[in-house]
């Protein structure tokens, strides 16, 4: 019980800072000049003397809590039991209405902070749930439709970013230890990715140790694009996988917190229309990667219009 109180102190902390960012940026209009999503504007950040970050587990497996926004813009925290499902919501306050992008990455602390990039704007800021750190990642983040935390894709020892563009294309930003982030590298040649009604992903599916992507394309299906970890444009992606050809269509929201069971696997969560949650295990094997679907929640889940 402590250790949870704990987390959930940390937790609070964290989104106090957003949440400062969020009222300031509803209140006023400060007008910035415009930085490239391509370059995010890193000489913005606030810089503090924190200790080096030591080296994290390569595909970001670990567990990770699940946030979740009602649709009045209100904030929950569900902390993970360990060993599947979760704890006892907690109440992290309203407000969050105002972002339109909210993911989670775990850089703080050598990997152990759950930490938050949220969109205002065209502006992208990070706040780390260990120490005070909130800061500015850059502008022009309007110019995407979806933002996901993947974890480590590419190599680098921190969680990465991935984007969509507007006109369809994936991106890919390689995290920094201080939350800024690299500049981004194009994954696969193709503008195909608007027709993906999801794109998730932040650990291992595959067994290799590199981060993979878990995507639905128009028909359903629910495709598997293994990282390679490479960081060269349009190689960051290899040879697709189906990972399941039916039962997907029928979900309005899947998404990943890595491993929610404990056994060191990134496992899938998935709403259906009735509002019931669902947990798919990962078993690490790229011929068979979930395990049968097990109910996680009755209802209710479809009263959050973000689940992450």
């Amino acid at each position: 019980m402590l250790t949870f109180l704990h987390h959930l102190l940390r937790r609070a902390a964290a989104v106090t800072g957003a949440l400062a960012v969020i009222a300031l940026c509803a209140m006023t209009a400060g007008e910035t000049a415009p930085t490239s999503p391509a370059e995010p504007d890193s000489a913005q950040a606030a810089h503090t003397d924190r200790a080096p970050l030591i080296q994290q587990v390569a595909d970001g497996a670990g567990l990770f809590p699940l946030l979740a926004r009602e649709k009045d813009g209100r904030l929950f925290d569900y902390e993970p039991k360990g060993t599947g499902g979760w704890q006892p919501r907690a109440d992290l306050g309203g407000g969050y209405s105002v972002a339109t992008a909210m993911v989670q990455a775990n850089i703080s602390d050598g990997g152990k902070g759950n930490d938050l990039y949220y969109r205002i704007g065209d502006t992208l800021y990070y706040t780390a749930e260990r120490g005070t750190d909130t800061k500015v990642v850059g502008t022009g983040w309007d110019a995407y439709n979806l933002i996901v935390s993947v974890g480590n894709m590419a190599g680098t020892a921190q969680p990465d970013l991935v984007a969509r563009d507007t006109s369809g294309q994936l991106w890919l930003y390689q995290g920094k230890a201080d939350g800024t982030l690299q500049p981004r590298i194009r994954m696969k040649n193709s503008t195909g990715w608007n027709g993906m009604s999801v794109i998730a992903g932040r650990g291992d599916y595959t067994g290799d140790g590199v981060a993979d992507l878990i995507t639905r394309n128009s028909k359903g299906n629910l495709l598997i694009y293994p990282g390679t970890g490479n960081a060269t444009a349009d190689a960051v992606l290899g040879t697709t996988i189906t990972a399941a050809t039916t039962g997907w269509s029928d979900y309005v929201s899947v998404l990943s917190t890595s491993d929610n069971s404990g056994d060191g696997k990134a496992d899938l969560l998935a709403v259906d229309s009735a509002g019931a949650l669902w947990l798919y295990k990962g078993t690490g094997s790229a011929s068979a990667p979930f395990n049968a679907r097990v109910q996680l929640g009755a209802s209710g889940w479809t009263h959050y219009n973000l689940l992450f």
